[in-house]
């Protein structure tokens, strides 16, 4: 490899004996099943977050002619602050518990860590390009999917561009190389001021919000899947625990796991038993569903691999409690202690590579960090195009997942260091590689108003940001993906010292 054996180890000693090639292969299969992971834990969070949206209160009113009780149920969450919060907040917790662990280890020293700063700006180039491209491929040959709020979706993109202008100013402006406390703490509250916004546009309050009319939205915030999609997949792992909230024609909502031949009886049994179910189903290698595909022998060989390589991990987010439980609250917070756990060992694993390789931990974070933990992102991006009958989830997930990684993912910890250096070593924190860090960012802000461009066209010229025809669908998704590999590529020419 030409430079210093490694010294560190993962889990045992011993692993320091193998050659540095042998090890860096071991811990790039590491890093991709934790990714693997990754995607499995989503489907559970995913789950958790409908059931917590889909939460409503029943609300009596008098009707003040007859005199009469008019009872209607309205739902506790709105819309956009639930895309702005649960959607983009969960699906950005990889990057966030990935930048916060990083800020813990690090705290004490002058300079901050650069992993958590790096993942989160390739985050957000992997949100913004390959997502998008991956979205607007989805609708079906020939449907339209467009964003019904656009005054919304404004505020949303106008704070995500915001976000980057914002970290750019207070790297290479302001404080050069430096991170005050009164930045690291601004960052953070601009999070709240996205909320605020938000919520003003969406209820359309004067003064604050765009004067555009909003379109059809839809009643649920996660529609049920249509027949056609209730076969099980082949190679998805984010739908191995798929559960779907229906509402029964009493209003009671009840949980049927769509792909379990004991759906019906779930639905009626208790919590514990729906929960032991989940266990069952974690170590079946074939379920009856797809005894019942006429699939050729290698086709079911593949199948029981993939579900072989997945049973640790359907089996330890098994322990994650049935949705139905606190409206899918405890669901919810377990699956992001699951997300946090995964970080940890990613960043273990990062430091490795980084060891044995002696490739820039930069370059890491741009590449195979940014687009491990963005897969959440993706999924959830990818369910939202596909079951939703607008467009306004899907990218809002990514203009907002930008926005969280920036307020959020750098501000909170940079505000952990910053405020112990502030305390105790009564310095400043000063940032390793600012400028390469900066270039990143110029380059962002120029291929991503590339990604805008087209989008808006797509709207101006085919009445809609996704779907459409195959042909126009795939140009773009390639145009955004060229667009995704010339950030990666000039980004880690500038932190290596290339250019």
């Amino acid at each position: 490899m030409g430079h210093e054996k490694c010294g560190d180890h993962l889990v045992f000693s011993g692993e320091t004996a193998l050659g540095n090639g042998f090890r860096a292969v071991l811990y790039f299969l590491g890093l991709a099943y934790c990714f693997i992971g990754l995607s499995a834990i989503t489907a559970r969070f995913f789950q958790s977050m409908a059931s917590v949206v889909k939460h409503s209160r029943t609300v009596v009113e008098i009707n003040p002619s007859t005199n009469t009780e008019i009872i209607r149920h309205e739902k506790v969450w709105n819309f956009t602050i639930a895309d702005i919060s649960l959607l983009a907040f969960g699906t950005s917790f990889p990057q966030i518990s990935l930048a916060t662990i990083d800020a813990i280890r690090n705290i004490g020293q002058v300079y901050a860590g650069g992993l958590g700063p790096g993942t989160l700006v390739g985050s957000a180039a992997f949100d913004l390009f390959p997502i998008h491209a991956v979205c607007v491929v989805v609708p079906k040959a020939g449907e339209l999917k467009k964003i019904s709020d656009i005054g919304v979706w404004l505020v949303e993109l106008l704070w995500s561009f915001w976000a980057y202008v914002w970290l750019y100013i207070i790297l290479q402006v302001w404080t050069p190389n430096i991170i005050t406390l009164w930045e690291a703490l601004l960052t953070v509250l601009q999070y709240g001021l996205l909320l605020i916004h938000a919520y003003a546009q969406d209820k359309r309050l004067p003064y604050v919000s765009f004067p555009f009319a909003r379109g059809k939205r839809p009643e649920d915030w996660v529609p049920e899947e249509a027949d056609s999609c209730r076969s099980e997949p082949v190679n998805n792992a984010y739908n191995e625990y798929s559960e779907m909230h229906q509402e029964s024609e009493d209003g009671n909502s009840r949980i049927v796991d769509i792909f379990s031949i004991h759906s019906q009886h779930a639905a009626e049994s208790g919590i514990l038993s729906i929960w032991k179910q989940q266990f069952v189903e974690a170590i079946m290698l074939e379920s009856a569903e797809s005894r019942k595909l006429n699939d050729k022998t290698y086709m079911r060989l593949a199948r029981k691999l993939w579900k072989a390589l997945l049973l640790p991990w359907k089996l330890l987010f098994a322990f994650v409690p049935p949705c139905r439980i606190a409206h899918g609250w405890i669901a919810f917070v377990c699956s992001l202690i699951f997300i946090s756990g995964i970080a940890y060992v990613v960043t273990q694993l990062t430091d490795l590579i980084s060891c044995v390789t002696g490739i820039n931990p930069y370059v890491i974070a741009f590449t195979a960090l940014a687009s491990g933990t963005s897969w959440p992102d993706l999924v959830a991006s990818k369910i939202a195009a596909e079951r939703q009958i607008t467009a306004d989830s899907a990218i809002a997930n990514i203009t907002c997942s930008n926005s969280v990684n920036i307020y959020v993912g750098i501000g909170v910890p940079w505000l952990i260091d910053t405020a112990y250096n502030f305390i105790a070593l009564r310095e400043p924190l000063r940032i390793q590689n600012a400028k390469g860090l900066g270039f990143s960012l110029i380059i962002f802000f120029c291929t991503s108003i590339g990604c805008i461009a087209v989008i808006v066209f797509r709207r101006l010229t085919l009445g809609a940001e996704l779907g459409g025809p195959k042909l126009w669908a795939w140009l773009t998704s390639v145009y955004l993906m060229l667009l995704w590999v010339i950030f990666v590529v000039l980004s880690s020419l500038k932190v290596s010292g290339v250019i």
